[in-house]
Order: C-alpha cells, then structure tokens, then sequence
C-alpha cells in the first residue's frame, strides 16, 4: 500500500473533525484539543493542552529543528459557528461526503485549514524532515476578542508560540475566467467594530400610534446607517491588490475606477459602481455594517420602552472606533437612538505584514512553481482573524491561499462544504510552503 500523501492524512482528519461539535457558543472545544492530543501522541509528536477554562482548552504541538532559524507558526481555530440543521440538505456534523465534496460545519471555516496543518505536520515527522526551525501548531478555542482562545494564549503562552512568522486562515485561490488564478496572500485585514443601537420611547398600548415609538426610531436608523455611503481609504495593501487585479480581463472594468477612488469627491460614486459589480472588492475599501440581531417588545398589543439592535460593522485598520462612532452618529441624527460601542477588548488595529520576509517569498515561489500564470498579489480580508494579536507583538502574519474559491463561499453559510481534490492540492501545497521556508534557512 502506498504512504498516504498530505493530502490523504488532511481528508481523513476532516473527517473526524467535522462530528466534534464545537459550536461557539457553548465552544466545548477541548473536544478537538484532546483528538488532536491524541494524534500527536500517536506519532511521537510532543504536544499539550493549556488554556483557562477545562472545556476549551488550546492544543499546541511543536515539531524541533536545528534551530537556525526561528519558528514558524501554523494556526487554526477549533470553534465553528451554530448550524440549523432544518437549513441544511445534509446533517451538519456528520462529515458526509457528495458530489466529491465533504459537506459539514467547519469544512471551509476553519477545519479544513486545521485538518491540512496537522497533515504537514504528521508527515514531516513520518519522514523524518530535518528542518532548520522549529514547526509549531497552534489550534485555538476561540478567535474573538477577549476569548479563551486568541487572546488567552497570547497573554499566557506567548513563549510557547512565538514565532517568526506564522500562516493563518481566510485567504483562498481566486479563478477568472481567463485562466489566470489570483492568488490573494492575506497581509492585512480589516478591524471588528461591533456596537448596539439602542432606541429609547414610552411604553404605551399597540392600538394608538406614538412618535417615540423606538421600534420605529430604531429601523429608521438602521436604514440610514446601511444606505450611507462611507468614506473610502485605500492603504498600500488594497492598492497593490487593485491596481494587480486591474490587469485581468475579468477586471478590466475596475481600472477606469481606480483614479477616482483617489478623489475624495469620486470615490464615493466609483465605489458604488464597484459594489455593483464586485461587493467583495467594495468592502475593502471602506467601513461595512451588517445589521445582526434585534430586540425589543415582550407583548404585541404593547410599545416597548426601549428597541435594540445588535450591529457587526468592520473598520479599516487605518480607521478609529471612536471617529466611527461619531460618523454614525451624524448620520442617525436622532437623539432618540445612542449607540453602545463594545464592553470588551477590541482586536488591535495592525500594519501590514511585510512582502519581503523569507515565508512571503517561498509563498510566492511555490505558488508560481504550481502555477506559472498566476497573479500572486497581497490580500487585505473584509473579515478579521486572531493574526492581529501576533501582528500587535511584531510577527508577521499571513492568510495562506492554498484553497481555491471553489464557487459560492459557504462559510458560515447552509451546507457548507469543500471538495476532497481542493483538500489535498491544498494540503499539498502546504506542505511545500512549509519545507521550503524551514530547510536550509538561515539565522537572521
């Protein structure tokens, strides 16, 4: 029989992954620290489990080097988010395999990534790879801000994953349909900025209408907060990202609107005709807002005092909470309605990581290896990661693009899936990123 591949260890770990439910909240990921454990365990591997709650623990395995040059980081989350299974055509932590994918909660976010971090690792070892630095797996309970994940480690651990420099998730493959693969190394990312709107009223019976009635209040503002159109700010990263994709034919719309995205009276214009044809690209360029959760009322003949509404709005790096909040408040413009901004530790706004390490150019080389036509181009995500914590202590970070946007991203989604051959080209490619940084590297 021949040795399993990367790619083989990576499917057969997300497979068993997928049935540990570890839907955040409640977490209950030491689920997947203690399977992780006992793999390591398996192989010989040196590992532990730390955190400060029992039932979401953090797993942390490191493979030794020669310790010429300093470690590499590989980080996952083991936490996913709730999945109704009334919404899904599969049950969502049965790992069932159609159509050549595997469908499960976690498939794309972030198991998939994990299940390929822990392939690479096992099969280093299995044979036996002298690296020049030590490898180090991090999987965290949780990635969120003031979490017993993320920020719990980097507060009590830190000495046990510090790096030089570390691969993350949220980054992917993009196709077009000349043939030519984006490839979006993820260096930046946008910042949360969660906040609450709370309108305030007078209670009073359903059947007389009432001015200060703040269920109204509250969906008028919340309206005028998703129709404003927000400044744009370009940074070096988004512009690289633009001014590269630009380029393609399947982009050659964009380039037209990359002058005025300079132009502080343009660029609201030319964002908008982004958005109309690529919203992913407009949620680079400036502050976004997702209305998310509501409440208010507890009777339905009955105005409530009160109507609250939970918003997830996602800053540019560039950006403080503080001038956000005032903004929104401008455009609200109700003195019925206060905005609540968060009671925890936001994550830290961060630069870039740098293009130029020794991890960015063997990301680079190993992409155009697999790929010689591809565009390989610095990424800033619309979303956020627990790199910011290791950018805000000096390592640089990446999202690693070795996944391929295979359609319709699910995550967080119904029926969210991967196919097997993205698992093992990914995990594949993994595997040569992480050898060609770690073999014959160099003391800085």
């Amino acid at each position: 029989m021949p040795a399993q591949t990367p790619g083989d260890l990576a499917a057969e770990y997300l497979r068993e992954l997928i049935p540990l439910n570890s839907t955040n909240p409640p977490g209950n990921e030491t689920l997947v620290a203690k399977w992780l454990k006992n793999i390591a365990d398996k192989e010989g591997i040196p590992a532990e489990l730390l955190g400060g709650d029992p039932a979401r623990l953090n797993f942390i395995a490191r493979l030794k080097g020669s310790g010429a040059a300093r470690p590499l980081l590989l980080i996952a989350h083991s936490d996913v988010v709730p999945a109704d299974p009334a919404l899904w055509s599969v049950p969502p932590f049965a790992a069932l395999e159609k159509g050549g994918y595997i469908y499960g909660r976690g498939a794309e976010d972030d198991k998939s990534l994990l299940a390929a971090e822990l392939a690479v690792m096992v099969d280093l070892h299995r044979k036996n790879v002298r690296l020049d630095r030590d490898l180090i797996l991090l999987s965290e309970a949780d990635e969120e801000a003031g979490s017993l994940g993320a920020t719990w480690v980097v507060a009590h651990a830190w000495n046990k994953i510090d790096a030089e420099f570390a691969l993350n998730e949220y980054s992917y493959i993009l196709p077009t349909s000349s043939g030519v693969p984006v490839v979006q190394i993820q260096t930046a990312e946008k910042v949360p900025t969660r906040f609450k709107l709370i309108a305030h009223g007078t209670a009073g019976h359903g059947s007389l209408p009432r001015e200060d009635n703040p269920v109204v209040h509250l969906a008028r503002a919340i309206v005028n907060l998703t129709d404003a159109a927000q400044p744009v700010q370009l940074n070096a990263t988004t512009r690289a990202y633009l001014k590269a994709i630009a380029t393609l034919p399947d982009y050659s719309w964009l380039a037209p609107l990359l002058p005025a995205l300079e132009n502080p009276s343009a660029a609201p214009e030319a964002a908008r005709q982004i958005r109309l044809r690529d919203p992913e690209i407009d949620a680079m360029l400036r502050f976004t807002m997702s209305p998310t959760m509501l409440n208010a009322g507890m009777k339905i003949n009955v105005i409530p005092n009160a109507a609250e509404a939970q918003v997830d709005g996602r800053r540019l790096p560039t950006e403080s909470h503080e001038e956000i909040f005032a903004r929104l408040a401008r455009i609200i413009n109700d003195p019925a309605i206060t905005i609540e901004g968060p009671k925890s530790t936001e994550q830290p706004a961060t630069e870039p990581s740098s293009t130029s390490t020794a991890l960015y150019k063997a990301m680079e080389a190993v992409f155009r290896e697999a790929m010689p036509n591809a565009l390989v181009v610095p990424f800033m995500m619309r979303g956020t990661t627990d790199g910011a914590y290791l950018r805000a202590k000096g390592m640089a970070v990446y999202g690693v693009p070795i996944f391929r946007k295979d359609g319709e991203l699910r995550m967080h989604g119904n029926d969210e899936r991967i196919s097997l051959e993205n698992l093992r080209d990914g995990a594949g490619m993994l595997e040569k990123i992480v050898a060609r940084v770690s073999r014959n590297a160099s003391a800085p």
